[in-house]
């Protein structure tokens, strides 16, 4: 009986043996081929001078709306430095943002819009002796251009500026209308610039074929299986929403304390929260950029995303130990605010907590609001929305010709690249435009390592001067390609 038992289980596993690596044998690259891109003929110097210049102005996004900025000096600046552009394509200023039209010559055509915004983070006070070069200085130095909003994302804004520039002087006119966007407050949400950008067009009746926002990058050395780079574009962004947990009680002297104050509610009520997380799955997003991986990488991880109908456990245990998988695969959960008293000897009258989650398409703000009173189980602790909220992005069709035409820009400038779609962790500007159309990307060509990833809103920010050059071409190719 044992020996037929052991039989039947060896005949088990090699069967499914044969059906893991059939599967794995069987998948077809999705990587299209690509004319290479032409070299640029651009004078490189000013190029470079320019986009040292754009980071030099501080065009900070302040909580504060008090502050000084050099809003108004960039867009001035802007008009100057691209004369071509200026000329030629329909610029609006709204507020503090730009929109450039550039019209194509077939009217039935839907536009295409490419996105950037201009603000920046400010620089952490105290931290400014870390920095190799000054943070708003434009430094060129060791190959690289240093400074605030090198990464994020003044880089998009000049290579495009730089792409249109340069295809106006060869005399060239899209096919397909063309519409840039330059925002002035992404970093606080783009409520007054692309939100009021993204209004104006749909009052205008505009439907867009395609928009492309930051987001992915070419990322060498973070896909475990291949040592080529991937491009990822992003296809869909988590949504946000804050939760504000408070709990109130009569207070009184630290010397008679209660069974359990306010501040030990509120602290077992955010661990309670931090102990239940979301439950983790391969779907949406990350299984495409899974699918699309798969026949790239070695032969041993490509049987392990070639059937994940079996792995996926393995995955979400996995992403246990690392927090970028975990990110991709489950609506996170992140306490950051935590208060309540004035002083040791005295109990409070009043705490609170406030937890960040970032949530996953196919989860929504609802859902995270159940979670955590489901979670607190408590209703002593009251439960609100806190701050701005908005829901996860829909998934984009990476499929569709419009996300081709990015792929293929992509692997015209970097043939070695590989491409793949991509969940965007963070929040950009093209939520806004979603109305619009049902095409919306998320890509900087740039290439990057996973220590890059620390000098966005960080110590150091720069982007290598070959990178920025290979941006522009990139953003020429698109444009030419209608």
């Amino acid at each position: 009986m044992i020996k037929r038992l052991l039989a039947i289980l060896l005949l088990i596993v090699v069967v499914l043996g044969g059906i893991l690596i059939t599967r794995a044998f069987a998948l077809a690259s999705r990587q299209l081929p690509a004319t290479p891109a032409p070299p640029l003929t651009i004078d490189r110097t000013l190029a470079l001078q320019r986009f040292s210049r754009a980071i030099q102005f501080r065009t900070i996004s302040f909580e504060e709306q008090n502050q000084p900025t050099d809003h108004a000096a960039f867009i001035a600046w802007v008009a100057q430095a691209y004369p071509r552009v200026h000329a030629s394509l329909q610029r609006e200023v709204v507020g503090r943002s730009l929109l450039y039209t550039w019209r194509g010559s077939d009217p039935s055509l839907a536009p295409q819009l490419l996105m950037g915004h201009y603000d920046v983070v400010p620089v952490e006070p105290g931290t400014e002796s870390r920095w190799e070069q000054p943070p708003f200085s434009g430094a060129v130095a060791n190959g690289y251009v240093w400074g605030r909003g090198t990464l994020d994302d003044k880089v998009t804004v000049i290579a495009i500026l730089e792409a249109a520039e340069s295809l106006l002087a060869e005399g060239w006119r899209p096919r397909r209308t063309l519409l840039f966007s330059f925002g002035e407050d992404e970093e606080l949400g783009g409520s007054r610039g692309a939100a009021r950008i993204a209004k104006l067009l749909a009052a205008r009746g505009v439907k867009l074929d395609a928009v492309l926002d930051e987001g992915g990058a070419i990322m060498t050395g973070a896909i475990e299986g291949t040592t080529k780079p991937v491009a990822l574009i992003g296809i869909a962004e988590k949504g946000l929403a804050s939760i504000e947990l408070s709990a109130s009680g009569k207070g009184g002297h630290s010397s008679m304390p209660p069974p359990r104050t306010e501040v030990g509610a509120i602290a077992a009520a955010v661990d309670r929260v931090q102990n239940a997380p979301f439950r983790a799955g391969v779907r949406g997003a990350a299984a495409e950029m899974f699918r699309w991986l798969a026949p790239e990488v070695a032969f041993g991880p490509r049987i392990v995303l070639a059937n994940l109908w079996l792995f996926e456990p393995l995955l979400a245990l996995q992403a246990k130990e690392s927090h970028s998988i975990n990110a991709m695969l489950r609506t996170t959960i992140a306490p950051t605010i935590i208060g309540g008293g004035v002083k040791d000897n005295v109990i409070p009258a009043y705490a609170r907590a406030v937890i960040n989650f970032r949530t996953l398409p196919g989860d929504t703000i609802a859902d995270v609001v159940a979670h955590v009173r489901r979670a607190i189980d408590d209703p002593h602790t009251r439960v609100r929305l806190f701050g701005e909220a908005w829901e996860p992005s829909p998934v984009a069709d990476p499929s569709a010709p419009q996300f081709q035409r990015v792929q293929r820009a992509v692997r015209a400038v970097d043939p070695d690249a590989l491409v793949a779609p991509y969940l965007l962790m963070g929040a950009t500007d093209s939520r806004h435009f979603e109305p619009l159309t049902r095409n919306v990307y998320r890509f900087v060509p740039l290439p990057l390592r996973e220590p890059d990833l620390d000098r966005i809103h960080g110590t150091n920010e720069r982007v290598a001067v070959s990178g920025y050059f290979d941006a522009i071409r990139f953003y020429r190719q698109l444009m030419r390609a209608q």
